[in-house]
């Protein structure tokens, strides 16, 4: 039915609660996951097809149908479809969700909902309908080892903690250095000397108080890999020396880890997964791409061959990225490919990672052995 007076296509939120008191009715048309931050309070939540057939029943009522979304821009685009197919009644609300709550108009939350502080800190996660609240609840419940706080461990440490993982343990046992601050951005000038994992938790205690933080101040070896990584359930590793790679992978093969791997040289990159723990046969693990460690003059760190600054911090990110997707289990993890940068040229290029059968960690015939101390460098700083 088509009204003899049109009427303008938007109104304010709280003309929108007056409406609603005198009959108009507010639909949210939000997707479910969107509406874990909570709604309108006196909206009812359809789409699509259920709001069609919703506004076709009313077809002989004169009250209005209030149309409320996220921020404002869907629900006009929808108002201006529905009218433009006769039904004249359909009007938007301006600004949204956002705009309703900041306007303190009563607003409802599911029984299961974060908390009013978690709900606004996750609040772009919430939108996502790939995350939503049962994505940041396993993200909350999710537990990460970061294997050093310095060049790699300080960008893929900051993402992780802002990105609301439950518990983020860290191991570390160098101190900060002048020289550290280039890259590693944890950090800063006025806490030289201090032991990284105290500069790590720090910072990351200020960036997301409502996580838990694990500081291992230790080095990480073969009496306490297993146990360290038992407690995690996906390792990620910025260490920067050929003993902890191997070690790392020999122990997440044993313990049925996952863990995300990269290295930068000044100005390459590299990054990739290791599900050898987790997909026995399917996936490859470091000794399936390295079987052979290089001489210690082959692998310089960052203290001897020097690195850009920045590029730790690509790789690091890139190695965040493909933590949360791990945890959330979306799109596809780098698990059988070696994804390759160079800075210079800003260039990205893949090479496929096939599992091993002959591998002596994670083939048919594994012997699951840890390289000797002797057979490659060990590094002092395993951290870059």
């Amino acid at each position: 039915m088509r009204s003899p007076q049109p009427i303008e296509i938007e109104c304010s939120p709280a003309e929108a609660e007056t409406l609603c008191r005198d009959g108009a009715v507010l639909v949210d048309i939000r997707e479910a996951a969107e509406r874990s931050a909570g709604w309108p309070a006196p909206a009812r939540h359809l789409g699509g097809t259920a709001l069609r057939e919703f506004l076709e029943a009313r077809t002989q009522q004169a009250s209005q149908v209030l149309l409320v979304c996220a921020m404002g821009q869907r629900s006009l685009r929808a108002a201006n479809a529905l009218r433009e197919a006769g039904f004249d009644q359909v009007r938007s609300v301006q600004g949204g969700f956002a705009a309703w709550r900041a306007a303190g108009l009563p607003c409802a939350r599911a029984e299961d909902a974060l908390d009013e502080r978690g709900t606004e800190r996750y609040a772009r996660h919430l939108q996502l309908p790939q995350v939503g609240l049962d994505g940041q609840r396993r993200l909350l419940a999710a537990r990460v080892l970061v294997i050093g706080a310095g060049g790699l461990g300080s960008p893929a440490l900051y993402y992780l903690a802002a990105a609301g993982v439950g518990t983020l343990g860290f191991v570390d046992d160098d101190r900060v250095d002048r020289s550290n601050l280039q890259r590693q951005i944890l950090h800063a000038d006025a806490r030289v000397g201090t032991p990284k994992v105290e500069s790590a938790a720090e910072t990351l205690g200020g960036l997301n108080p409502d996580i838990r933080l694990v500081p291992h101040a230790l080095r990480l070896d073969e009496h306490n890999v297993d146990a360290l990584i038992a407690d995690y359930d996906l390792i990620v590793d910025g260490s920067d020396n050929l003993r902890t790679r191997y070690l790392l992978s020999d122990a997440c093969v044993r313990g049925g880890k996952a863990w995300v791997h990269a290295a930068v040289h000044q100005f390459d990159g590299q990054v990739t997964l290791f599900a050898a723990g987790v997909r026995r046969g399917a996936s490859p693990c470091y000794r399936c791409l390295f079987p052979d460690p290089p001489g210690a003059e082959a692998m310089p760190n960052c203290a001897e061959a020097g690195v850009l600054g920045v590029l730790p911090g690509i790789m690091g990110l890139l190695q965040a990225t493909e933590a949360v997707k791990w945890i959330l289990e979306l799109g596809d993890a780098l698990d059988g490919r070696l994804l390759c940068f160079d800075a210079l040229s800003m260039r990205f290029r893949e090479i496929r990672v096939r599992p091993d059968p002959a591998c002596p960690a994670c083939g048919p015939e594994r012997r699951a052995t840890t390289l000797p101390q002797a057979a490659c460098r060990v590094s002092g700083e395993a951290s870059d």
